[in-house]
């Protein structure tokens, strides 16, 4: 069922949509996002169509096939190789981290810190890992090195998917970022409260929370009320 439901929160307006696409406008005409499901999403903008995260459990429907697949990490809620051999053309790029790669065949690697351009499209690594959370003493869910966040620049708009994450250094330091994706789901990545505080700190100009199942998004966006960010969001986990 779609559905779109404006509530005003503290003089924030938030929109709950279900599976529809939003439009940035950007040079050379508007980006298209279209929230799929968890962590997965299609950006386009022009010839360039952009995956993140594809895996069986979304559903891509009738939405044009990738000219860019990204994955972010090697959890089966980001890295999915049947529905990327499903999804891709002979003309799709899939751009991994080594680890999640090694699953692959024939994608392009790129580390942490690392800026390749892909068919015409600036992509930067940004690290994404944990500071304290993992499964056991000593242990985290998300080593630093292994995957990736990015960076894709088009029409001129720098857009930034974080991957399972918390609020490292690392993002707290982005610059000039016009749309980010933040997740905040616990024990995983970081709650609410600290995801809004990171964004905070990089102010972005749009923030779009994923990946959160289960959580308080009202937190999220009052924490942000005063803060000129745009926070969007939507309905990931709609029945398809």
């Amino acid at each position: 069922m779609r559905y779109l439901m404006s509530a005003a929160i503290s003089g924030i307006v938030v929109a709950l949509l279900a599976a529809a696409a939003d439009t940035i406008p950007a040079s050379g005409g508007n980006i298209t996002i279209v929230p799929i499901n968890h962590a997965t999403l299609q950006i386009a903008h022009g010839r360039h169509v952009i995956d993140v995260d594809p895996v069986a459990q979304a559903n891509f429907g009738t939405l044009p096939p990738p000219s860019i697949i990204l994955v972010t990490d090697i959890h089966p809620d980001h890295l999915d190789p049947a529905s990327i051999a499903k999804l891709k053309k002979a003309t799709t790029t899939v751009v991994a981290p080594a680890a999640a790669a090694g699953k692959l065949t024939g994608a392009t690697v790129i580390a942490n810190g690392e800026i390749k351009t892909v068919d015409g499209v600036t992509i930067e690594a940004v690290p994404m890992y944990n500071l304290q959370r993992g499964p056991a003493a000593g242990q985290l869910f998300h080593d630093k090195g292994r995957g990736n966040g990015y960076i894709v620049t088009l029409g001129g708009k720098r857009i930034y998917i974080a991957g399972d994450t918390e609020c490292t250094p690392e993002m707290k330091a982005l610059k000039n970022i016009d749309v980010a994706f933040v997740p905040m789901n616990l024990p995983y990545t970081m709650p609410p409260s600290e995801a809004a505080e990171c964004v905070k700190a990089f102010k972005p100009t749009i923030v779009y929370p994923y990946h959160y199942r289960g959580q308080n998004l009202d937190e999220f966006a009052s924490a942000l009320k005063s803060t000129g960010v745009d926070v969007r969001i939507r309905d990931w986990y709609a029945a398809k």
